[in-house]
């Protein structure tokens, strides 16, 4: 991954959730604290803007700053989470690593964070599954890679709507959180779809 695509996902990454913000918000109030897309959005948006004075630099930095800018603008759970996720690819992509070592780098973060494995219904059902397709099929190249990902990660979405969530505010409703799409799984497949687009428009260049 070079500047330029890091660049792309991340502009990418925010057009979806600004798009999708109300649905988002809407999930998470059926289970959680009905926060979820305003305070993704802002932070997407706050990441955006951030990223735009910033020199030319490497996507290593590109999405440690993405990282280090969700951590501070985006409320509740979601804000550390994400935070994590970007900051993890980018320490791992600036000590050389690629983007499947970031990855997984990004869902071991998440895991010691929230001590969610998949199952619980949280954005590890999504992140877990995406980490594994996109290693699987990174000999194929990057944009087979990340269109596998964002694949498993929309598989991994459909897959929490049976679970009764058991990290979060979700886990207090007990089994009336089972029928519901997890907030951040969906999220979390959304930020991956857009990176699969911009990497396969990419490739196609």
């Amino acid at each position: 991954m070079d500047e330029a695509l890091a660049r792309a996902w991340i502009a990418a990454a925010a057009e979806v959730v600004r798009a999708e913000a109300d649905r988002l918000t809407d999930l998470d109030a059926a289970i959680g604290d009905g926060d979820h897309g305003v305070n993704l959005r802002r932070g997407f948006d706050a990441a955006v803007a951030a990223l735009g004075p910033l020199p030319s630099t490497t996507a290593g930095d590109v999405l440690g700053k993405t990282g280090t800018t969700l951590l501070s603008k985006v409320g509740g759970a979601s804000g550390p989470l994400y935070g994590t996720v970007f900051r993890a690819l980018g320490k791992t992509l600036r000590d050389g690593g690629s983007l499947a070592d970031g990855l997984r780098a990004a869902l071991d973060g998440v895991q010691k964070l929230g001590k969610a494995v998949v199952g619980d219904k949280t954005m590890v059902d999504a992140l877990s599954p995406a980490v594994a397709a996109y290693a699987a099929a990174a000999g194929a190249g990057e944009a087979a890679a990340a269109r596998a990902a964002a694949d498993a990660a929309a598989e991994g979405v459909l897959a929490t709507v049976p679970l009764q969530a058991r990290k979060g505010r979700a886990s207090y409703l007990g089994e009336r959180s089972i029928g519901h799409p997890d907030p951040g799984a969906t999220s979390t497949a959304l930020i991956l779809a857009a990176l699969a687009d911009v990497t396969a428009r990419g490739s196609a260049r």
